[in-house]
C-alpha cells in the first residue's frame, strides 16, 4: 500500500521535531559544561566552536525544512535557535567578560558632548591627560591580571599527558597505557599507528574526552569508564578526523559527537549518538535514544558486544537500530546505512581474546576486526 503524501509530510515534521529537540538538549548540555573545561590545549575554544557550528547547522536545517514545516513552527524553531545563541554568548561572557572601554573625565569640566561627537586625536594633538584619551588596554585590571596568571600556572598540569603519549614507554606488545594522572579530561590527538589502552586509574579524567587526528590506531577507553566510581562515564565524547582505526569509547553518560571518521570501527554506549560527515564506519552501539546522522555514507550498525555491556546497560532499552538519517527525506529507507548481519559482525571471542586481552599487537588487532 502506497504511503500518502500527507502521512509522509507528517512523518517528516515529527522526525524533524524529534531531531531538533535532541540537538537543542545536546547543545544546552555542552554550554553548561563550558565553564568546567580547561583553557589549556584549546579545549574550551574547541567546545565553543562546536556549539557555534551546531547552532549554525540547526539554523540552516530549519531553512532547508521550510517546504514541509508550517510557518508557525518555523518561527518557534527560529526563536529557540536565537535563545541558544544568546545563552552561548552569556556563557562566554561569564568566563570571559568583555573589556570595558572607559574614558577619563575631568571633574572640573562638565561636558555635554557625546563620545561619538568627540574629535579623534591625531599624533600632534594626542595627550594622555586629555579627556578623550582612552584608558590603555594593554595592561588588564589587577583582578583580570591575577586570573590570567593563575590560568597560565594551571595550564601545564592539564596538558602534561596530552603531549606525552609518544613519550610513554610501550610494553612488549607495543601498547601504551597513559594514566592522565594530572588531567581532568582525556585528550588524544595527532597520532598514527599507536595502540593505546587507557587504564582504570584514569577514571578521574573522564569529565570530557576528545580524540582527533588519528590514523591507523587502536584506542580503548573502556576500562576507565566502567569502574565502580559513579562519575567514571564520560560526560561527553568527541571523535573527529579519524581514519583506519578502532575506537572503543566505553560508557558515555551524555552524547557522543563524531565528525569526519572513515574506514574505522567505533564501539560505544551512550545516551545520544550524533555523527556527521563520515563514511565507511562500523558502529557497535548501545544508545538510549534514536541515533542520528547526516552527510554520511556506508555506515553499518550493530548492537554493543556483550563484553562491553554493564549491569546498567543490560537493563536499559537499546535503540541501536532505530536510526535517523536526517538528510534522507524520502519515505523509503535511507541507502546511507545498513544493519550489520550477525554473520558479518566481529565475533565475541575476537573482542575478548584479541581486542580486550591486551596481548595482541596493533596490526593483529586491526586485522582481527577487519580494519586492515
Amino acid at each position: 500500500m502506497a504511503t500518502s503524501p500527507a502521512s509522509t509530510e507528517t512523518g517528516l515534521k515529527e522526525r524533524f521535531f524529534r531531531y531538533f529537540q535532541h540537538e537543542v538538549t545536546a547543545l544546552q548540555e555542552q554550554m553548561e559544561r563550558l565553564n568546567q573545561m580547561s583553557i589549556s590545549g584549546g579545549e574550551r575554544t574547541d567546545a565553543v566552536d562546536h556549539c557555534l557550528a551546531g547552532i549554525n547547522r540547526l539554523s540552516h536545517e530549519v531553512k532547508d525544512a521550510s517546504n514541509y514545516i508550517p510557518a508557525y513552527d518555523q518561527r518557534t524553531y527560529s526563536e529557540a535557535i536565537k535563545a541558544l545563541s544568546e545563552k552561548l554568548q552569556n556563557t562566554r561572557n561569564a568566563f570571559n567578560p568583555p573589556k570595558k572601554f572607559q574614558f577619563k573625565s575631568r571633574k572640573t569640566v562638565a561636558s555635554a558632548i557625546s563620545v561619538n561627537n568627540a574629535p579623534v586625536p591625531t599624533s600632534d594633538t594626542a595627550n594622555t591627560n586629555s579627556s578623550s584619551a582612552p584608558t590603555p588596554l594593554a595592561n588588564p585590571p589587577p583582578k583580570e591580571e591575577k586570573q590570567q596568571q593563575q590560568q597560565q600556572q594551571e595550564a601545564p598540569a592539564d596538558n602534561v599527558e596530552e603531549d606525552g603519549i609518544d613519550g610513554i614507554k610501550a610494553d612488549n606488545m607495543g601498547i601504551r597505557r597513559p594514566s592522565f594522572s594530572h588531567a581532568t579530561k582525556i585528550t588524544i590527538s595527532n597520532h598514527s599507528s599507536l595502540h593505546i589502552i587507557v587504564p582504570p586509574s584514569a577514571s578521574h579524567a573522564t569529565s570530557s574526552g576528545t580524540l582527533s587526528h588519528l590514523r591507523g590506531c587502536v584506542v580503548d577507553l573502556s576500562a576507565a569508564t566502567t569502574t565502580e566510581a559513579p562519575s567514571a562515564a564520560f560526560a561527553a565524547l568527541y571523535l573527529k578526523h579519524i581514519k583506519d582505526s578502532l575506537i572503543i569509547c566505553g560508557q558515555i553518560a551524555g552524547a557522543i559527537h563524531i565528525t569526519d571518521v572513515s574506514n574505522s570501527i567505533i564501539v560505544t554506549s551512550c545516551r545520544q549518538f550524533r555523527m556527521h560527515d563520515s563514511k565507511n564506519v562500523e558502529v557497535y552501539l548501545h544508545s538510549a535514544s534514536r541515533p542520528i546522522f547526516e552527510d554520511c555514507e556506508g555506515l553499518r550498525f550493530a548492537p554493543l558486544p556483550d563484553v562491553y555491556m554493564t549491569a546498567e546497560t543490560r537493563q536499559a532499552a537499546n535503540q541501536w537500530d532505530q536510526i535517523d538519517d536526517f538528510k534522507w527525506l524520502k519515505a523509503e529507507p535511507s541507502p546511507h546505512f545498513t544493519l550489520l548481519p550477525e554473520a558479518q559482525r566481529v565475533q565475541g571471542e575476537v573482542w575478548t581474546e584479541k581486542v580486550g586481552s591486551g596481548r595482541t599487537s596493533l596490526d593483529d588487532t586491526l586485522k582481527a576486526v577487519r580494519v586492515q
